[in-house]
């Protein structure tokens, strides 16, 4: 048996073109880095995947902690300036998922997060109380938004 090695390795940099060409990685200084093995947000196929972000402060890499509006507006705003970065808006967020330390915390944290969108467009969403946070904080939040 002949094994044509072209064909392979042909057929290897199209599907590597084709995975270079779907696939963008996102940042921005105006959100905090990584703080592991992933980045701020990968566009695909015009779907902009957003990482978890909590409420880090980009400039100093310092959380904001003791107020719970300020770390909710914290993470908001980190996830629109990593909006922007991708060119889009929080009006194109089709899905947010917000996790929580403390389900108690639920009221505080939904007003912040709704003045945010337009009551009538909001995205899609779940929230749920979890044992634990990256850093120990009290939210995350992560969205997926359209092009």
């Amino acid at each position: 048996m002949i094994l044509n090695t072209t064909n392979v390795e042909n057929r290897t940099n199209a599907y590597n073109l084709k995975i270079n060409t779907m696939k963008k990685i996102i940042t921005t200084p105006n959100a905090p880095a990584p703080i592991g093995p992933y980045n701020q947000a990968v566009l695909s196929n015009g779907v902009l995947y957003i990482s978890g972000q909590i409420p880090l402060d980009p400039a100093s890499m310092e959380l904001v902690e003791g107020d719970l509006e300020k770390e909710t507006v914290q993470v908001m705003e980190n996830l629109k300036a990593i909006l922007e970065a991708a060119g889009m808006t929080i009006e194109q967020v089709v899905k947010s998922s917000i996790f929580l330390k403390d389900m108690n915390n639920f009221a505080q944290i939904n007003k912040v997060y709704g003045s945010y969108f337009n009551e009538d467009t909001a995205p899609a969403r779940e929230t749920v109380e979890v044992a634990n946070l990256p850093k120990f904080v009290n939210i995350e939040i992560s969205m997926i938004a359209e092009v």
